[in-house]
């Protein structure tokens, strides 16, 4: 396949998301609340609570993630009744956000391309965040676009639009990479952009929504440019 650019997801693509310090945290919340809730249904409500506020920031309502991630927590630790501080959890997250652990395979890749082609960053979580964790790893990666550039969050359109606008490209010349169906995989076919779903640990896949390619290890984009 011959594009002119890769537009890239960053957290859960290139580097480790959150799973493990949101998994602590509801485990702290249990600790300190008499709920009879579950981990997994602490963390089921904290999502939907998140995901529905993260769905409805855009625009002139856009917040920050990080702003979300506080107002979320503090409506998640409200609904369990527990004493602890959003603000001191949620810092544990921040912090993650800006010292991910980097995939080996995306090392591998970037290694890989050699300047063949152009990356552009396309991430939800907020600039400065990003800018740490991609200075940390020493990558190559000149070209961010966040959530804060466009007032809105993947799946939405306006941060694919901005992308293929400000680097002068059209749709068909450009593959979308990144490990979420519907904020990646969706929103740039919503677009006309083929994809790329980066499916390292064998998730599911949904019947509504079909990747144009799905791989284990984004190494295996080598092959497909």
């Amino acid at each position: 396949m011959k594009v002119k650019a890769l537009f890239l997801d960053f957290y859960g693509t290139v580097v480790h998301e959150d799973d493990v310090i949101v998994r602590d945290i509801c485990n702290r919340i249990k600790e300190s609340s008499n709920t009879n809730a579950t981990v997994s249904e602490i963390g089921g409500y904290w999502w939907k609570v998140f995901s529905d506020s993260f769905t409805q920031s855009f625009g002139d309502d856009f917040q920050t993630q990080r702003d979300l991630e506080i107002q979320s927590l503090r409506q998640t630790l409200a609904h369990f009744d527990s004493s602890l501080d959003e603000i001191t959890l949620s810092e544990w997250m921040f912090e993650h956000w800006q010292k991910p652990m980097i995939f080996t395979d995306a090392i591998e890749f970037i290694e890989g391309l050699q300047n063949k082609l152009p990356v552009y960053i396309l991430s939800n979580i907020d600039r400065t965040d990003i800018l740490s964790a991609i200075s940390l790893h020493h990558l190559p990666f000149q070209e961010v676009i966040t959530s804060e550039d466009v007032n809105s969050y993947k799946p939405r359109s306006e941060m694919f639009d901005y992308a293929l606008k400000k680097y002068n490209l059209s749709a068909e010349e450009v593959l979308h990479i990144g490990d979420s169906l519907r904020s990646d995989i969706a929103g740039a076919q919503n677009l006309g952009i083929k994809t790329v779903w980066i499916n390292r640990t064998n998730k599911p896949s949904a019947k509504n929504i079909q990747p144009d390619f799905t791989i284990s290890k984004l190494t295996e984009i080598l092959n497909i440019i």
